[in-house]
């Protein structure tokens, strides 16, 4: 039988994975981390990504652990809010990423994936035009891997992606993301938050803990000054509407950074290798759909596995167009929310909007959350919250 080789232990690759081995396929997950491990992330699951786990039968033991979220406040400058939540029996989830992807390897091995972590992948290995496995290092020595397929799951930067000239930082925008856990943070509820501002953007998710995911988004113009300090501590005490929530707050740990965060891929893989999740490209998550992004993409990355296992050509370029199809209308909708957000100006111009008339943009919390997914998976599958 042929064996599929998954680079990455993220949700996208887990489930990636996951679905090969229902399949019956054997299937090698690798990942250089050891779980449980810490990544810097919204720390939030929105109604449809909920429901596409709800659908591959994930989410028990993720419930037992993860706090609802029954909408979204959006804030501008000035006083611009708007609130909105996402309907009778959706919602999203909020829970650490350590403990969402822990969970999922868990299922991964379940479903009969050998699981190898603390590997690290180095390059793929090539036959003229196909890949046929990986250079792994692993306890310090290098060795080949070979495999039938290779699923490249191994995030913004992967080097596989990276490697074969089909993913790449994008030269606009280049922006940072900047995040930590808070204890005593004031007013927090059942709702995410974001809070747009003319230099960017803070994200704040409320943890079953008690605690909040608390995330600052800068965006680095070339030719203007770098970033330094404590970029995330300056933009909560310079935010007039934000500071008082934070003043008995405490940071736990220290502040995770990450960037530049915008990857594209000119394709979803080339013979013999697929992408699944960032490494098949990423945009900023202003709108906190990466987790739908990349379970959706991991159910098409495994369906076109099985394409090419089942019938010797390569399903790159099958997976390309299924990504097209699934999330073109989101990431043109993700773009012009992206450039919104550069512009200043623009953020002011719909900051005066919503404070005198929110409701026009009441949808776009409903559409970022991707309810309309959810809406249908509950139809097709009988799913309700």
């Amino acid at each position: 039988m042929p064996e599929v080789v998954v680079v990455g232990a993220g949700p996208a690759g887990s489930i990636t994975a996951l679905l090969l081995a229902r399949a019956g396929v054997p299937v090698r997950l690798l990942d250089r981390d050891i779980f449980p491990r810490d990544k810097l992330c919204g720390d939030t699951l929105n109604p449809g990504a909920w429901a596409l786990l709800s659908a591959l039968g994930l989410t028990p033991p993720i419930a037992r652990v993860a706090r609802p979220l029954h909408g979204m406040v959006v804030t501008g400058p000035g006083r611009a809010r708007v609130e909105g939540g996402y309907g009778p029996g959706l919602y999203g989830m909020a829970l650490r990423r350590r403990v969402l992807d822990a969970l999922l390897v868990e299922a991964a091995a379940q479903a009969g994936v050998i699981v190898e972590t603390g590997v690290r992948v180095e390059a793929p290995v090539l036959e003229g035009p196909r890949v046929t496995g990986v250079r792994v290092t692993h306890g310090g020595r290098a060795h080949v891997l070979p495999a039938d397929l290779v699923v490249a799951a191994d995030g913004r930067h992967s080097r596989l992606a990276f490697g074969l000239g089909l993913s790449r930082f994008a030269a606009r925008p280049q922006r940072w993301a900047y995040g930590a856990t808070y204890t005593g943070v004031a007013g927090l509820g059942d709702h995410g938050e974001m809070h747009i501002r003319t230099d960017g953007y803070v994200g704040i998710a409320p943890l079953p803990d008690g605690t909040a995911n608390v995330c600052a988004v800068r965006e680095w113009r070339r030719g203007g000054a770098p970033l330094r300090g404590d970029v995330l501590a300056a933009a909560l005490t310079a935010d007039a509407a934000l500071a008082g929530r934070f003043v008995h707050a405490e940071r736990r740990g220290s502040v995770s950074v990450l960037g530049p965060l915008a990857v594209d891929a000119r394709a979803a893989g080339v013979p013999g290798l697929l992408l699944a999740g960032d490494a098949a490209g990423f945009v900023d998550p202003m709108t906190g759909d990466g987790m739908r992004f990349a379970i959706r993409g991991a159910e098409l990355a495994a369906e076109g596995a099985l394409r090419e296992l089942g019938t010797g050509q390569p399903g790159w370029a099958w997976l390309t167009a299924a990504r097209q199809r699934e999330f073109g209308g989101k990431w043109r909708i993700n773009r012009a929310l992206r450039g919104l957000v550069a512009s200043p100006a623009g953020v002011r111009c719909v900051a005066a909007l919503a404070a005198g008339w929110s409701a026009p943009l009441s949808p776009l919390i409903a559409l970022a959350g991707d309810v309309p997914v959810a809406r249908r998976i509950a139809a097709e599958q009988g799913w309700r919250g």
